[in-house]
């Protein structure tokens, strides 16, 4: 019966949130987005005082449709570990909302959208983004909606650098705070592996300099490249091995350039699936604001500089031990800086060979130890 739970649909609301011309969105690079759109879904309903508002940040290829069947693809929504009626956000108790990131491509305004000063697709004329010009767009779209405090931020990877920066920015408009898998910000291996996967698509001659969209052509196989590099930094080697080892995808080799093994058919598959989701363009956009992200870097190099107004928020941070994206010492540096700038931070690192993606997965762990904060923070709070 559990498992049939995990898949079972969340009635849901949302749409897209248009706003006018004279709400414009202030980027960090200077520029500015007017008639700024966001995509979001909404679980659940907001209580009298508003008080149980909880957003969700999704990671780089995840959206809106965090517990609602995708409209694209038609599975279920990404995180049913965590929301979802018994999950730890449960739309019975919690109001939650999740929305598309700017700069991504399921509704919300980015290079795919139409220039409103040209009337054709943004492409490369789209201004370059930041992780805090998304939240700059999330709180927009939160005061929008009616809610003026958050009961939680959460978010895993990408989501949790949004976390961060909602602390940073808008520490006065939440009560607590999840922040699982992430990092204050990127190694020089992960910057790296972005822009592999970066040059893979411009490297594809139907990119034709990210106006393939006027030319009626996609980029599909460099974004499908990107996709494979990127893919085997979520995993880990054992959970690989495992899972695939050695493994032949049929009997004997090929004695050529077909997918042989069984892991080389996996990747395939992932980037051919990939592209009928995602934009390229998109990709290149937020995997450059994450590669800018550094949470210390206004604040004198020093991190725990950054979240001295955040002290009355409550963190939960957790790891996994086999993430060698955001390894346990980024976030242990992350939870020593929370630490010193007053603030209380509750930290557990999970036991886990499922790599990065482990947040995404099976991890009782992670479910007991999400329900235990929550739970907590809802009790402080007197919601239950």
């Amino acid at each position: 019966m559990a498992a049939l739970d995990l898949v079972t649909p969340v009635l849901s609301d949302g749409g897209t949130w248009r706003f006018p011309a004279n709400e414009p969105l202030r980027l960090d690079s200077g520029g500015v987005i007017e008639g700024l759109e966001i995509a979001y879904q909404t679980y659940g309903r907001l209580n009298a005082d508003k008080s149980n508002a909880v957003l969700v940040c999704h990671a780089l290829t995840m959206d809106q449709y965090v517990a609602s069947p995708h409209p694209v693809t038609g599975k279920p929504g990404w995180w049913p570990r965590l929301v979802g009626p018994g999950k730890p956000l449960d739309p019975a108790r919690h109001f939650i909302i999740c929305s598309n990131v700017i700069g991504g491509c399921m509704g919300s305004t980015g290079p795919a959208s139409i220039n409103p000063a040209t009337g054709r697709p943004y492409g490369l004329s789209f201004p370059v983004i930041t992780i805090a010009d998304m939240v700059r767009a999330q709180a927009m779209l939160v005061t929008a909606l009616g809610v003026d405090t958050l009961f939680a931020v959460v978010g895993g990877s990408m989501g949790g650098m949004q976390v961060q920066q909602w602390a940073v920015d808008y520490p006065e408009r939440m009560a607590s705070a999840v922040i699982l898998a992430s990092a204050s910000r990127h190694s020089a291996q992960n910057i790296a592996f972005h822009e592999v996967g970066r040059q893979a698509i411009m490297a594809d001659p139907d990119w034709r300099g990210g106006a393939y969209a006027e030319h009626g052509v996609r980029p599909e196989k460099g974004l499908a490249v990107a996709r494979m590099a990127a893919h085997i930094t979520y995993l880990s080697e054992p959970a690989l091995q495992r899972k695939f080892g050695r493994e032949l995808q049929r009997d004997g080799l090929s004695w050529g350039f077909d997918a042989d093994f069984q892991v080389e058919s996996y990747l395939r598959h992932q980037g051919s699936s990939f592209v009928d989701r995602f934009d390229a363009n998109s990709y290149l956009y937020i995997t450059r604001a994450m590669d800018y992200f550094d949470i210390a870097a206004s604040h004198g190099g020093v991190l725990a500089n950054a979240f001295t107004r955040a002290r009355h928020v409550r963190f939960c941070v957790l790891s996994f031990s086999s993430d060698w994206l955001y390894p346990t010492a980024e976030n242990r540096h992350l939870v020593r800086a929370l630490t010193a700038a007053g603030a209380r931070a509750a930290f557990a690192e999970i036991e886990s060979d499922k790599g990065h993606d482990a947040f995404l997965l099976d991890e009782p762990v992670m479910d007991a130890a999400l329900a235990g904060f929550l739970g907590s923070a809802e009790r402080e709070r007197g919601l239950i």
